[in-house]
């Protein structure tokens, strides 16, 4: 019989969050893996939201869906800005 006086205590553990640009770097590479264009492809995703653009490969598509789309832009604006490719 179970003490009912008492209250037990569950945890779960957290994953790991990944960061858009670490979300970023697999979709690109799963995405090279299966032969297809990854910026254009990302861009098709950006563009309309159809996670279809992205590949199963690498869980690639579940990956890239926990980030916002805007995220997915400004990670890769900042990125673009900071490398100094915007001069």
């Amino acid at each position: 019989m179970q003490d009912l006086k008492n209250t037990q205590y569950f945890t779960v553990e957290k994953e790991p969050e990944l960061q858009v640009k670490d979300v970023l770097r697999v979709v690109y590479q799963s995405l090279s893996e299966k032969g297809y264009n990854p910026v254009n492809q990302i861009v098709g995703y950006i563009m309309s939201g159809d996670p279809t653009y992205i590949t199963s490969h690498n869980n690639a598509r579940s990956l890239i869906m926990k980030v916002e789309r805007d995220e997915l832009v400004e990670e890769i604006l900042k990125s673009y800005i900071s490398n100094g490719s915007w001069n």
